[in-house]
């Protein structure tokens, strides 16, 4: 309390406060934070999500939050929200374009995730590999090699899960032989919204188009 009788916050609850900010904006600056996966920090960014949009801010980043969906990250700013886009400083959240069979397969997901919603299931999604590998099937052209389709297929998913939009699952107990499992990520309603879904017919010929070129423009060994 100072001489005019107000209270003023003890320096404890100040420095107290400051590590776990810190440790947030450390985590969201590397990647996603998911409630399911650290509950402890997840209740410090509802207590300090102001403080951390406030951070982020300084660093031409926004805060997108899910309390729903229990995720939350970081994103650059778009170039227009700046008055001078010439001097703004190297992005820390880089760019990634994705390649076409990624893609196709983040729509397939995203699709077959909206489906599940719809039904009424578990919130979380649990595919196989073969599960993942007949999503992506249907729309590969005719007469695809077997084992260049399984080839590209687990590339694929590899950058899905480095994307982090899938995350592979530990084999159940005692079953280390069990065919690999993996978890879509709910964060991937973030990427893919409704509006796109409601263009996907288009964009899965757009899609098949390009593979069937690419498919034949490769060299017949």
């Amino acid at each position: 309390m100072n001489d005019d009788g107000d209270q003023v916050p003890s320096n404890e609850s100040t420095s107290q406060a400051t590590p776990e900010l810190t440790q947030l904006m450390v985590h969201l600056l590397k990647g996603v934070l998911y409630r399911q996966d650290d509950e402890r920090l997840w209740a410090g960014l509802m207590r300090l999500q102001a403080r951390v949009r406030e951070q982020a801010a300084v660093l031409l980043l926004d805060l997108v939050l899910d309390e729903v969906e229990g995720y939350a990250f970081l994103k650059s700013r778009p170039d227009s929200d700046e008055p001078d886009t010439m001097q703004r400083p190297p992005r820390l959240i880089a760019r990634r374009p994705l390649s076409y069979p990624v893609s196709l397969m983040l729509a397939l997901l995203r699709k077959r995730m909206a489906e599940s919603d719809a039904g009424g299931g578990d919130t979380r999604l649990v595919l196989t590999r073969e599960d993942i590998v007949e999503l992506v099937r249907v729309f590969l052209p005719d007469g695809s090699n077997e084992a260049r389709l399984m080839d590209q297929v687990d590339a694929t998913i590899s950058k899905v899960v480095e994307l982090g939009f899938l995350r592979k699952l530990k084999p159940a107990a005692g079953r280390d032989q069990q065919a690999p499992r993996y978890e879509v990520r709910r964060i991937l309603k973030a990427f893919v919204d409704a509006q796109w879904l409601a263009d996907f017919d288009a964009r899965l010929e757009a899609y098949r188009a390009v593979l069937a070129d690419a498919t034949d423009a490769e060299p017949v060994e």
